[in-house]
C-alpha cells in the first residue's frame, strides 16, 4: 500500500485537555457484552477422485516413444522431421583486420561459427537460439583477441515471410576502435637478458594489441633466451593496462632469466645404449662455451639419426657450480630408451635396357657397440645378381665420420659386358643422409677388384673373349652441397668431384691410369610450384688405352640416371655386333621443369650425352632424348615414373623407354 494511503488510514489522536483522560476505567465485568461470533461454515464433502489419476504409472521401459504422426498440414508440405531451417547473416565484422589468420574478423568468425558449422537446420527453435548465443560470445572473443576491446555483438531471430518453418538469424557486431600498444616494458632481469628479451619480443608502439601477435612474440622470447646462455629462463604473467580514452595499452612482461650458463659435462640415464664416452662424440661445442639450445637440439637430432633409440631426449640440468666469470656450469642429461636394432628393407625399380632390379637388405645396427652395424644385402635383377656383406662403424671417433668395409660378389650380364666380380673395399667418409644433410662431404678409400669379363666382340657374330683383370684403386671424393633437400631439392646447387688412381693387371701387363668425374647440379625456383633443374657431368680416363681397361671400369652413357630415351649404357662406340664398347671420355647434361600440384607433379625434360674413345670430353656426336615424367610425393621422397624417346632415333633403338624409381632423377 502506498505511504500516502497508509497515512490516510491511521485515525487522528485525541486532544491533550480531553476530560476523558482522567475518567476511571469501567470494571471488566461491567463491560458491554460483545456479540457472539458467527458459526464457522461447514466445508462440502470432497468429490470422489478420478479413477485414472489413482492408477499406478506405466513403467518407463514399456512406454511408447514413437513420435505422433504428422498433421495434415505438415504432411502436405512433406516436412515429417519437424526440423527448423534457418539462414545466417553476419554484419559488422568484414573489413576489420586480425593477425590470427589471413583475412579479416568475418573470415575468422565464419571458420568457427556454430550456426555455419552445423549447417542450416536445427531440431527446434531452442537449438537455433543456443547456437546464436554461442556465436555472439564467439564474436566478442574474436574482437577482443584482435584488439577491439570495446566491441559488442548481438543476435536476432526472425521468421522469413512466406516461408513456413524458416527463420533468419542475424548476428550484428560493432568492433569499435582497435587498441594499440603504447609502451612495451620488460622487467625482472639484469640488463643483458632484458635486452635479449626486448629485441626478440619485437613489439613496437602503434602495433595492435592482438593476442596472436603478443603470444607469438612471447614464444620467441622463450626460444631466444636459451639460445644466448639462459637455459632456465621463465616468463611471468604479462600485464596489459588498457586506456579506454586513448584506446591504447601499456604492456609489461616480467621475466626470470636465471643465471647465464656454460656447457660442462654430459650425464646419462636410462638404457645404456651409449656410454658417456661415446656421447661426447656428438657435441659441436667445447666445454666452457656459452650455452646454446640450438646445439642441444643438434645433439638430439644426431642421436635420433642413429636409429638405435625408441625415445631419446637431451635437457640441461643445474650443477650449482659457479665459474670464475660468474656464469653457472650446466650439464646435459641424455635420457636413453633402447629401440629395435634389427631391420629389413627392400627397394625395386625398372628401366628399359637395364630391366627390373630388386634389392633386399638386413641390418643389425649395433652388433659391434657403439654403432657397429652388420649389413647383408642381396640383389636380384634381370641383368644383375649378387650380394654383399658390409661392416659399418658410424660416428667413428668423430661426429659424422663413417668407417666401412664391404665384400661384394656380383654377376652382371649387360650388353656392354658380362662380368663375374669379387670386390673388397674399405673407406672412411663423411656423407649426407636423408635426416642430416651436410654442406661438405668427402670420402677416401682403397679397393681391390678381381673380375672375369667378356667385352666387345672383335668380329660380326664373333664371341666376346673373356679376360681376367685384377684392379687396385684408391677412390677419392669431395662434395659441396648448397641445396635445400637431399631427395627433393627445390633451390641451390651441388658440386661433386671424384678422382680414382687405379692400376690394372691383365695377363701380366700392368696399366696405371686415373678415372676422374666432375658433376654439377642446380635448382632454381621459378614459382612456388615450378622448379627448373639442370645437371652437367664430364668424365675422363687418362693414362691407358681402352683395350687395356676392364670393360666394367670404362665410361658409359644412357639409361635412367644418365640420358633417358636410350637403353642402359647404349651411347658411344659400338662393336661389330652393335654392342656398346665404352670409352675414356664422357659428357652429359639434363634439364627438367618440375611442376608440382599437391602431392603430384609433372616433369618434362630433355637429356643429352656422348661417350668417346679419347680422354678429352667434348660435344661432338651428342645424342639427345626427351620425355615427360610423373611424380607422387611422399614423406620419404617422390616416386618417379619417366617416359622418354630418343631424338633422331637410329635403327635398333627403342621408340619408348620407361624408368621407375624413388627420388628425383638428380
Amino acid at each position: 500500500m502506498p505511504a500516502g494511503a497508509l497515512a490516510r488510514q491511521v485515525a487522528s489522536p485525541p486532544a491533550l485537555n480531553d476530560p476523558s483522560f482522567d475518567a476511571a476505567l469501567p470494571p471488566l465485568d461491567s463491560a458491554a457484552p460483545q456479540p457472539a461470533a458467527p458459526p464457522l461454515p461447514v466445508a462440502p464433502p470432497a468429490p470422489a477422485p478420478d479413477p485414472e489419476l489413482i492408477q499406478p504409472l506405466e513403467p518407463i521401459g514399456s512406454a511408447d516413444t514413437t513420435p505422433p504422426a504428422p498433421t495434415a498440414e505438415q504432411a502436405g508440405t512433406g516436412d515429417v522431421t519437424l526440423r527448423i531451417r534457418y539462414e545466417t547473416t553476419v554484419t559488422g565484422l568484414a573489413g576489420f583486420k586480425t593477425d590470427a589468420i589471413e583475412g579479416d574478423l568475418g573470415r575468422q568468425f565464419r571458420a568457427l561459427s556454430a550456426l555455419i558449422k552445423d549447417g542450416n537446420k536445427a531440431a527446434n527453435a531452442a537449438q537455433v537460439k543456443a547456437r546464436a548465443d554461442e556465436d555472439v560470445q564467439l564474436a566478442q572473443r574474436i574482437m577482443k583477441a584482435a584488439g577491439y576491446y570495446d566491441g559488442i555483438a548481438s543476435s536476432t531471430i526472425d521468421l522469413v515471410p512466406g516461408q513456413p518453418g524458416v527463420v533468419r538469424v542475424t548476428l550484428s557486431a560493432t568492433p569499435g576502435p582497435r587498441y594499440v600498444l603504447n609502451t612495451i616494458t620488460v622487467t625482472g632481469a639484469p640488463p643483458e637478458p632484458t635486452k635479449i628479451a626486448r629485441d626478440s619480443l619485437g613489439l613496437k608502439a602503434g602495433q595492435p594489441v592482438d593476442a596472436a601477435l603478443i603470444e607469438g612474440s612471447e614464444a620467441n622470447v622463450s626460444l631466444q633466451l636459451p639460445q644466448f646462455g639462459y637455459p632456465f629462463a621463465k616468463l611471468g604473467d604479462r600485464d596489459i593496462a588498457l586506456d579506454d580514452t586513448l584506446h591504447n595499452a601499456d604492456y609489461v612482461l616480467p621475466i626470470d632469466a636465471g643465471a647465464k650458463s656454460r656447457f660442462r659435462n654430459i650425464q646419462t640415464t636410462g638404457d645404456p645404449v651409449f656410454t658417456v664416452s661415446h656421447l661426447n662424440v656428438f657435441p659441436r661445442y667445447k666445454p666452457g662455451d656459452v650455452y646454446d639450445s640450438r646445439l642441444v637440439e643438434d645433439i638430439r637430432q644426431a642421436l635420433v639419426a642413429t636409429s638405435l633409440f625408441s625415445t631419446v631426449s637431451v635437457e640441461p640440468v643445474k650443477t650449482g657450480v659457479i665459474n670464475p666469470d660468474g656464469t653457472e656450469a650446466v650439464d646435459l642429461l641424455v635420457r636413453q630408451t633402447k629401440g629395435p636394432w634389427h631391420s629389413l628393407a627392400a627397394t625395386a625399380g625398372y628401366s628399359t635396357g637395364q630391366g627390373a632390379t630388386a634389392t633386399g637388405s638386413y641390418t643389425w645396427r649395433n652388433l659391434f657397440s657403439p654403432e657397429g652395424a652388420l649389413i647383408l644385402t642381396a640383389v636380384a635383377g634381370t641383368q644383375e645378381q649378387g650380394g654383399s656383406v658390409t661392416f659399418r662403424r658410424s660416428d667413428a671417433g668423430q661426429r659424422d665420420r663413417t668407417f666401412q668395409t664391404v665384400l661384394a660378389i656380383d654377376n652382371n650380364r649387360y650388353a656392354a659386358y658380362k662380368a663375374d666380380t669379387a670386390d673388397l673395399s674399405v673407406s672412411l667418409s663423411r656423407t649426407s643422409t636423408p635426416i642430416w644433410q651436410k654442406r661438405w662431404t668427402w670420402s677416401l678409400g682403397a679397393e681391390i677388384v678381381g673380375t672375369n669379363e667378356a667385352g666387345a666382340a672383335l668380329t660380326l657374330g664373333g664371341a666376346q673373349p673373356r679376360i681376367t683383370y685384377l684392379v687396385g684403386a684408391i677412390p677419392l671424393l669431395l662434395g659441396y652441397d648448397r641445396s635445400d633437400s637431399l631427395l627433393n631439392p627445390t633451390k641451390g646447387f651441388r658440386i661433386t668431384a671424384k678422382l680414382s688412381p687405379e692400376t690394372s693387371l691383365k695377363g701380366g701387363k700392368v696399366s696405371p691410369y686415373a678415372r676422374t668425374l666432375l658433376l654439377a647440379t642446380g635448382y632454381y625456383p621459378i614459382s612456388p610450384s615450378l622448379v627448373l633443374a639442370a645437371r652437367g657431368q664430364v668424365g675422363s680416363i687418362f693414362g691407358t688405352s681402352v683395350d687395356d681397361l676392364a670393360p666394367s671400369r670404362r665410361l658409359y652413357s644412357g639409361g635412367g640416371g644418365s640420358v633417358r630415351g636410350y637403353g642402359y649404357q647404349q651411347l658411344g662406340p659400338k662393336d661389330a655386333n652393335n654392342n656398346p664398347i665404352g670409352g675414356r671420355d664422357q659428357t652429359e647434361f639434363a634439364i627438367e621443369a618440375r611442376y608440382r600440384f599437391g602431392n603430384y607433379g609433372i616433369v618434362p625434360f630433355i637429356d643429352g650425352g656422348r661417350v668417346g674413345e679419347s680422354s678429352t670430353p667434348g660435344l661432338s656426336g651428342m645424342r639427345y632424348g626427351a620425355g615427360i615424367g610423373g611424380r607422387f610425393y611422399t614423406n620419404f621422397g617422390p616416386l618417379r615414373v619417366d617416359v622418354a624417346t630418343p631424338i633422331a632415333r637410329k635403327p635398333g633403338e627403342s621408340v619408348i623407354a620407361l624408368y621407375i624409381g624413388i627420388g628425383q632423377a638428380f
